[in-house]
């Protein structure tokens, strides 16, 4: 399995599609799930990986409140998505409009899934976040330093 590294800025086109980076194509090339992410971005996840997600939602009990509030903004969201020969894949309406994407967009690697931003709010995103970044404590991340 790819681990999703790294930030690129590719642009949507007139037809709101996005050309995947390169370096994440082959992972997704037999289809992708879109779905709403935290702090307004849209999750990329494979298949494969959408999949082992779900499976671990499914595990959530239906008395839990917010996890069936989750679960309904999480998939409700979802469209699945195949790639085509050019490695573009268009970007729903919904979920455009969700996380506020225009023609400018950053795709970042987040590990076992890549995230899509406007480019403007992940700029912000991270120059909020680049100082809380170096004072991240042992006990969040236990034995990474």
């Amino acid at each position: 399995m790819l681990v999703f590294l790294g930030t690129y800025a590719p642009r949507l086109d007139e037809k709101h599609r996005l050309i995947l980076p390169a370096k994440f194509r082959d992972e997704l090339a037999e289809g992708l799930v879109l779905t709403r992410g935290q702090e307004r971005c849209i999750y990329v996840f494979s298949r494969q990986e959408f999949e082992r997600v779900h499976e671990q939602m499914r595990q959530a009990p239906l008395s839990s409140r917010q996890a069936r509030d989750y679960i309904r903004l999480f998939l409700s969201g979802a469209s699945d998505e195949t790639p085509d020969k050019q490695g573009r894949v268009t970007i729903p309406a919904p979920l455009r409009s969700y996380a506020g994407l225009d023609r400018e967009v950053t795709v970042i690697g987040a590990g076992t899934r890549a995230e899509i931003w406007d480019s403007r709010a992940w700029n912000e995103y991270l120059e909020e976040k680049e100082a809380a970044f170096s004072d991240t404590d042992e006990d969040i991340l236990p034995g990474i330093f």
